[in-house]
């Protein structure tokens, strides 16, 4: 089945009230493109990497009352989970989709990736302006890889919460969101570039 993108219906369903009503919508109209889209970035990945990769799309299981303000798949080389490593991430809020190599608080040696990226600092920055850092997964703010700071990584090393994803933020009006060719190449070419910075994490966990 082919992946025809993401339309505003798909991005309506962070309007819908409650959790329940939420989750269905969320179940019924971005899970099964997230199934599309990421079979075809895990066997993409898979071959980048010389490595197996897996698809984990996010159940929002713990949630008892607040529905979600995002939704979101994620790839990575453990089968089990993804959270402890660093993954892709592509997902989306009501007025945007993301995507991401991530790193987030769960990682295991976050202090030794951190020291990586201080140590890479001025090649993050030769990134395209495109490309943008968000600092914590569960808002919607990105700072613009021209103005990420060194401080911000020193954050991202000694406190424990702290974040660090890097990717692309893209409108929920932007043409590429709903052409599933033109955004599988998005995104393809937004993680082959971010590709070097995963392969350096992956060595140092």
């Amino acid at each position: 089945m082919q992946f025809n993108g993401f339309t505003q219906n798909d991005f309506s369903v962070f309007n819908i009230d409650g959790l329940e009503n939420r989750m269905s919508a969320i179940q019924t109209r971005i899970q099964p493109k997230f199934k599309k889209l990421g079979t075809e970035l895990v066997e993409d990945l898979s071959v980048q990497l010389g490595n197996e990769m897996f698809l984990h799309i996010a159940k929002h299981a713990r949630r008892t009352v607040n529905p979600p303000q995002d939704t979101w798949l994620a790839i990575a080389d453990n089968k089990r989970g993804y959270k402890k490593h660093p993954h892709f991430q592509v997902g989306l809020f009501d007025d945007h989709l993301f995507i991401w190599l991530a790193f987030i608080y769960e990682l295991e040696g976050k202090e030794n990736i951190a020291d990586m990226f201080i140590k890479n600092f001025n090649t993050l920055k030769e990134l395209p302006t495109e490309f943008s850092v968000s600092l914590n997964h569960m808002k919607k703010d990105s700072v613009n890889i021209a103005d990420i700071k060194l401080e911000h990584l020193e954050r991202f090393k000694n406190v424990k919460k702290a974040e660090f994803l890097i990717g692309k933020h893209l409108a929920a009006e932007d043409p590429r969101v709903e052409n599933g060719d033109v955004l599988l190449s998005t995104i393809k070419d937004t993680f082959h570039t971010l590709i070097p910075f995963y392969q350096k994490s992956l060595k140092i966990r």
